[in-house]
């Protein structure tokens, strides 16, 4: 799977990267016909500690997956991302089967 990663409005550190490509990698394990995945990581213009906006879109064969998380930290941003679209890919892979 290829994983591109987009910092908006900050310079994502080294150890941020690793977090979102071992996480983002994970989703493999629930679906192995991932053909790409696009991080967004973004600081947004609130006030409130709540700042930190992961996006994550995911390419499979025929689909197109999306979920986009806030919370006070990049990581769980991408943390709840990532347990959005493993449910999306649950459901996709049930309703494959179904078929």
């Amino acid at each position: 799977m290829n994983i591109t990663i987009q910092s908006v409005r900050f310079d994502a550190t080294e150890k941020l990267e690793q977090f979102v490509n071992q996480k983002v990698s994970k989703l493999d394990l629930f679906f192995e016909g991932i053909l790409k995945a696009e991080v967004i990581l973004r600081l947004d213009k609130s006030e409130t500690s709540d700042n930190k906006v992961a996006e994550l879109n995911i390419d499979i064969p025929g689909n197109s997956l999306f979920a986009k998380k806030q919370s006070k930290s990049f990581e769980e941003s991408v943390d709840l991302a990532c347990d959005a679209i493993r449910k999306q890919l649950e459901k996709h892979k049930d309703k494959v089967k179904a078929k």
